[in-house]
This record gives structure tokens, sequence and C-alpha cells, in this order.
């Protein structure tokens, strides 16, 4: 969100985090290129990092030149206020919130006093499905329900973006084990459905596909022959964790059913690959180029989508 002098107010939003880093770098470097007298009032930059801790907040306060870690750039939200800021207030309210948090019971001790109970958004798949003795997450199977019944014809389904406020209002009752129903009229709008179903999966602290298996899955989309890189995609796939597993191919076979209204949603299979890559698949530590691991995550969900019978398909098939 920018706040500019004259009052005006702009939000910039994306669920691609590289391309977040690259808007905020250019704003921040054009302020930095104004005159001595406008810009030493836009100095003020704060950042606010989605899963991050207070302590990681208040040091990326600490000084305004500091860039966020790499780690740190999951959905990176910034505001640029062009405000003089009052260094002693600021230093005062973060010695206030170092004491609070110093003071604060640590995650174990709520969880064992029963205060806070383990999340549905944010844990491990395999915990989650461990919690439900299931292979396959309730609210995945909720939300694709949803989306079947009332949101194939939608036009933009999955790209267009749901009130977010909203959607993390339906993210909390989800974490609090309350008896959700999305038929309710509050989740009316399906689009706040899909983006609940796509933050669950951009949350988890180990993607879909899991990270030991990125690699192995972009070797195999270089493959040239079609039927060799299909054989080894579907190995691949074979060879995932139960949890993943399942959880992967009743979504791919939701998303197929989206593909198949394409003349009435525009939503392809090429589409659904890049709303869906970069959230089910990406490396453990950014390296190298992302645009290009970009194009593979796309393709690799594009390839799965479009030949889902042969690779989840029975060996008889």
């Amino acid at each position: 969100q920018i706040t500019t002098v004259s009052g005006n107010e702009f939000l910039l939003q994306s669920d691609i985090d590289f391309l977040i880093l690259d808007w905020f770098h250019a704003i921040k470097n054009a302020i930095d290129r104004l005159p001595k007298e406008r810009s030493c009032t836009s100095r003020n930059l704060e950042f606010k990092l989605r899963r991050s801790s207070s302590i990681e907040l208040l040091n990326s306060l600490d000084t305004e030149s500091k860039e966020p870690k790499p780690e740190h750039r999951k959905s990176l939200i910034f505001r640029l206020n062009y405000s003089a800021s009052d260094t002693n207030d600021r230093n005062r309210v973060k010695s206030r919130l170092k004491k609070f948090i110093s003071r604060r019971p640590s995650l174990k001790t709520l969880q064992e006093k029963g205060l806070i109970k383990d999340q549905i958004f944010g844990s491990h798949l395999h915990l989650v499905c461990e919690h439900e003795k299931s292979t396959v997450p309730q609210f995945v199977r909720l939300c694709i329900k949803a989306v079947e019944r009332r949101g194939l014809d939608v036009d933009g389904i999955y790209r267009v973006s749901g009130n977010l406020a909203t959607i993390q209002k339906l993210r909390f009752v989800v974490n609090q084990e309350e008896k959700l129903n999305l038929d309710d009229s509050q989740w009316e709008d399906i689009h706040v459905v899909t983006g609940a179903l796509k933050m669950f999966f951009r949350e988890l602290p180990e993607p879909l596909f899991p990270y030991c298996f990125f690699e192995q899955f972009v070797e195999a989309i270089k493959i040239q022959d079609n039927a060799t890189r299909i054989k080894s995609i579907r190995s691949l796939v074979k060879k995932l964790p139960r949890p993943n597993y399942d959880t992967m191919k009743i979504l791919f076979e939701h998303l197929k059913k989206i593909a198949a209204k394409e003349s009435v949603n525009l939503m392809s299979t090429q589409s659904l690959g890049i709303v869906f890559g970069p959230t089910l698949l990406r490396p453990e530590k950014e390296t190298g180029n992302m645009a290009v691991h970009m194009l593979y995550q796309n393709q690799i969900v594009e390839l799965m989508l479009s030949e889902y019978s042969k690779i989840f398909g029975s060996e008889e098939d």
C-alpha cells in the first residue's frame, strides 16, 4: 500500500513473491532519487512480513535501508509513508514491544494449556492429515466441492482474487476448528473460497511437491520426448508421500474439470499452470534465475493437467 503526499492511496497486490519484491525495489529506488529536501521525509519504510515473528518485524524496522532476507520474502507486503519519522517515538514503541514479547509464554506452553490448537493453515500437510486421520485435508475437499458446485462457470476462477479480509476471516474460522459451512452467505463470493484454498497451499511449510523432488521434476519436464517426459513425471508422482500424492490427485482432478469449462470460465491448462505453478512447486532456496524456475513450474502443472489420466491412472491404463 502506497500513500502519497496528497493523500492518494494505491494498493499493489500479487501472489508472486519475486514480482512483489521487484515492485518494492523499483518504488524505493524512485524515492531514493528524489531531491534531498523531499527524500528525507520518505525514509520511513515499514515491512510487514506474513508468517514472520514479531522480533523479525522489529529487526526489519531497525534501519530504513535494511532489506528483507531471502527467507522472509514470502507474502511480502510493504507500506511507504511520506511523513517524517520520529526516531524517539519509534524507539520507545520498539522498547515496549520487546518487553511485551519477552514476557509472553512460549507457543508450547500455550498449546499445553489448550489455549492454542494445532492449526490447519501453516501446518505441515502430513500433520494436518494425521490429525484428521485422512490423507487429504478436509478443508481441501470442502473447497473443491464448493467450487465444483458453484464456480466451474465463473469467469477467471482461481485467477481472480477474492476480498483479502474475507479470505483471512475464513482462514481464522478454519484454524479455530469452527464448523465450516462454505454455503453460508458470508462465503458467497466463490473467489473467497478459491483464494483461501490457494492460501492454504501457499502457506504449507513445505509445498505440495516436496523440496527434495523439485530438481527431479524440473529435469523431467526438460526431457524432449513427450512419452518419456510423461513417464518420468508419472514415476516421480508415484514416489510422493501418501498425503502429497492423494491431495495432489484430487486437486489436479478438480483443476482438470476447471480446464474442461475453458470456453466459459476462460481458464485453460496454461492459465491454471501460471496460477498454481509457483504455489505448488518451488525450490527450498531461491538460487539462479527465478524466472526460468517459474517457467518450469508452470509447465509441470500444465503437463500434469493435460496428461492427468496417464500420470495418475493405474498401470493398466
